[in-house]
């Protein structure tokens, strides 16, 4: 819709993120709705224990669905978002955003189908926390970052994987070597291929 692209664009800043950056904070009112361009976001929820779990990406042409909740509660964030890679990211005023969703029922439909996609993201987090074993919960998550950079080897470490998934580096450590033994993958300095 032509029409939309160009009330965005006229309402709307290009702004360039570093990775680690934290763009949505818990506990903060949400002044902004981000649209990610390019790179990618991660999305969290923090325990009582001081541990975060992941709960989905935000990948290019996609937004924080939880922003756009908070917006239209007029509530504190409950997530925590942070860029994982170099982003540009287009950054609408949420009292610009409720204004798009009045006027562009388009909008609003990206906003159901991207409710959909996240609700399934999270049904799948669900799932994978509550009823599978660690060690698959953990090749799991292999697999989907893999799947989001189309790549077979993920650059990270073991403490950012603990990170991720609310568990310890100890803990990961040990079931990466399990899955490498069962040969899954293959652990590498500074990275991990999936087999």
């Amino acid at each position: 819709m032509p029409d939309l692209k160009k009330e965005l664009a006229s309402i709307s800043t290009l702004m360039k993120f570093d990775a680690g950056t934290v763009i949505l904070k818990e506990g903060a009112y949400v002044k902004v709705i981000p649209l990610i361009i390019s790179g990618l976001a991660k999305v969290y929820k923090e325990e009582e224990n001081g541990h975060e779990v992941l709960l989905y990406y935000i990948k290019p042409g996609e937004s924080c669905i939880m922003s756009v909740t908070s917006m239209i509660k007029n509530e504190v964030s409950m997530v925590k978002a942070i860029i994982e890679e170099d982003a540009e990211v287009v950054v609408i005023p949420t009292d610009k955003a409720i204004q798009i969703a009045h006027k562009y029922p388009k909008w609003n439909e990206f906003i159901y189908e991207l409710f959909n996609l996240k609700f399934h993201e999270l049904l799948n987090v669900v799932k994978i926390l509550t009823f599978s074993k660690k060690d698959v919960r953990l090749f799991e998550y292999l697999k989907n970052k893999a799947a989001l950079k189309n790549e077979t080897t993920i650059t990270t470490t073991h403490q950012q994987i603990a990170d991720d998934l609310g568990s310890s580096r100890e803990v990961i450590s040990r079931l990466l070597k399990k899955l490498e033994h069962d040969g899954q993958i293959k652990l590498n300095q500074g990275n991990i291929e999936l087999l």
